[in-house]
């Protein structure tokens, strides 16, 4: 199955989540992690990963009489390459983009049924903002939060470091039917 395929799926894309920045984790943590779904339904989607090669296998330890194992991302397998996003047909943008808001919307909730969540002290933000932007300044926006966000992308869990899903989205709207577009 192509990588984009199989990254097109909200449980999917949850488990590429779980196991960034370089950890390693079980199938059974995954399903703690992901405990919206079903533990057949996380089991499933980590084989297709694991198939594909988006997901290798990090160690195995005996438990119970059960060989369990610990997967990691291979992130270079897990991207979407420029010039694949540039040949991908206005279906495959639709189908990205409700997979991802659907990852969003389930893990803004995994994240509030946490009895734990504090929104005001955790800085949660979800603000939409309409700019105007020509396209060198779009150019620029771009580019300026490409310089504020890919430092902290290869930051790893340590000490102090809890993860969080940063979802920059960017597009046009209608243009406007005044006709000063």
């Amino acid at each position: 199955m192509d990588p984009v395929e199989l990254l097109l799926h909200p449980v999917r894309l949850r488990i590429v989540h779980a196991l960034s920045g370089g950890r390693s984790l079980t199938t059974q943590q995954l399903c703690e992690r992901i405990a919206d779904a079903s533990k057949a339904t996380v089991y499933r989607h980590v084989a297709l990963l694991a198939e594909a090669g988006i997901l290798e296998e990090a160690g195995q330890q005996r438990v119970r009489g059960f060989v369990e194992r610990h997967y990691r991302l291979q992130p270079a397998r897990a991207a979407v390459s420029a010039e694949r996003a540039a040949a991908a047909s206005v279906e495959d943008h639709r189908r990205a983009f409700a997979a991802s808001m659907a990852v969003l919307l389930a893990e803004y909730q995994a994240y509030l049924d946490d009895p734990a969540a504090d929104p005001a002290a955790d800085q949660i933000g979800y603000r939409q903002h309409a700019i105007w932007l020509t396209a060198a300044e779009r150019e620029q926006l771009i580019a300026g939060m490409r310089a504020a966000i890919v430092p902290h992308i290869a930051n790893e869990p340590g000490p102090g470091r809890a993860q969080h899903l940063l979802s920059p989205i960017l597009f046009p709207t209608k243009n406007d039917v005044s006709g000063d577009a």
